[in-house]
């Protein structure tokens, strides 16, 4: 795929750490800006189909959240936390208007924290593959454990048995050029920044409550195929917020956007253009 549309790598300093982060303009003034946040232990690169197929009015922005892709790692400490208000400071210090965020997984629960913390800076939400929960106990000791394992066997393993969960059967024999761009995603990351991140997210709060509170339509998608995000996860998303539109994608695992992104880009766009 040619990637060399109107898009621009830059780099913003924020805190402790610098900031990488993909900029497609829109050919007219912006009347929405969607800030793309990806998944553990992914980077922006995973957005750069979406980013092309925005329509002409809207400015897109993926992020490399801090500790992933080129984005530095700063003191080293992360939570849930650490992301949303990175992500907040960045809004404002870019001065973005009309705000939407579109997370993924991990993004999702940034997105929703964010929103939780400032939610006059936001006026859209598109959460796929994602839940409000906080981790169980279970969900706790799994991740305690996958640490324990990529500091025995190292990222290359972890890589391996990670990408075969993350998409669909059907995705794995067909969409190669895809999952080798995970794969290597995930081993481009720092061991340290991989078990920093999955403490942040055994340790991240439950924003269920919050969800009442979402003023605005929300778009949720769901890959049918996902063996990371339950669908009882995902109704409580939609029962919870107000006004939420639920899409499942057939065939997809818990990377929809990846796995048929002229589906995503569709009801992503829809949604964009009727916000």
């Amino acid at each position: 795929m040619d990637h060399n549309f109107s898009m621009q790598r830059k780099k913003i300093r924020i805190g402790d750490i610098s900031i990488s982060y993909f900029l497609k303009e829109s050919s007219t003034p912006p009347q929405k800006t969607v800030v793309f946040l990806h998944g553990f232990p992914f980077n922006k690169n995973m957005w750069l189909n979406q980013l092309e197929t925005l329509p002409n009015n809207v400015s897109g922005i993926a992020v490399d959240v801090r500790g992933h892709g080129l984005s530095t790692i700063g003191h080293g400490y992360f939570s849930i936390d650490v992301f949303a208000k990175d992500l907040i400071v960045f809004i404002e210090k870019l001065n973005l208007k009309e705000v939407v965020l579109c997370g993924l997984s991990m993004g999702g629960y940034i997105a929703l924290r964010a929103n939780q913390l400032a939610p006059h800076l936001f006026k859209g939400l598109v959460l796929a593959d994602t839940n409000s929960q906080a981790d169980s106990d279970e969900a706790k000791i799994k991740r305690f454990e996958t640490i324990q394992s990529v500091l025995k066997f190292g990222r290359r393993v972890f890589a391996i048995g990670f990408v075969k969960r993350v998409f669909s059967e059907e995705s794995l024999l067909t969409k190669m050029d895809e999952v080798e761009m995970i794969r290597s995603s995930i081993r481009r990351n720092d061991v340290r920044s991989i078990c920093a991140t999955l403490l942040a997210l055994a340790s991240r709060t439950d924003t269920t409550d919050s969800l009442q509170n979402i003023p605005f339509p929300c778009l949720i998608i769901r890959g049918a195929e996902d063996q990371l995000m339950s669908v009882e996860q995902t109704e409580i998303l939609r029962k919870n917020i107000k006004n939420a539109k639920l899409e499942v994608m057939d065939k997809c695992g818990h990377l929809p956007n990846l796995e048929d992104p002229t589906t995503f880009n569709r009801l992503l766009n829809q949604y964009l253009n009727e916000l």
